[in-house]
């Protein structure tokens, strides 16, 4: 692990990253206990996916809907050629779009939205790919 990696130990390290760190077990417990308390006090997510694959940007955005219990989002518009992603799922209109785009790092961004426009959404991120696999 590098020195950069080491240094996550709360959401706000995540924000200079272009990519998702490599996390050991306990800055993964660290991030998804905080990253979970702000992601149960928001009305809806819109989920950003940022892979070398849709599979595994689908996959992804499948394993936040299932650790929260979510609706899982319809696919309207993916690409048909493969290539890395972006892809973003809107959790409010039921919605997930993918388009190839080169150049982009790799992991997982969430902005969190409140019903109340006085609220400011804050995006989240960047996750592992895999960060929510597994409920901790």
């Amino acid at each position: 692990m590098s020195k950069k990696d080491s240094d996550i130990v709360e959401l706000k390290d995540l924000d200079k990253l272009r990519s998702a760190p490599n996390l050991n077990k306990k800055q993964e417990e660290l991030l998804f206990k905080e990253v979970k308390q702000i992601i149960l006090n928001s009305d809806w997510l819109t989920i950003g996916i940022m892979s070398p694959s849709l599979e595994k940007g689908v996959n992804a955005v499948r394993k936040i809907e299932e650790a929260f219990n979510y609706n899982m989002a319809k696919p309207i518009n993916l690409p048909e050629s493969n290539g890395p992603v972006f892809l973003k799922a809107n959790q409010k209109t039921g919605e997930m779009h993918a388009r190839i785009e080169y150049g982009l790092g790799e992991g997982i961004l969430i902005t969190c939205h409140n019903n109340d426009d006085s609220l400011t959404s804050k995006t989240i991120g960047p996750f592992p790919l895999d960060f929510f696999n597994k409920k901790l």
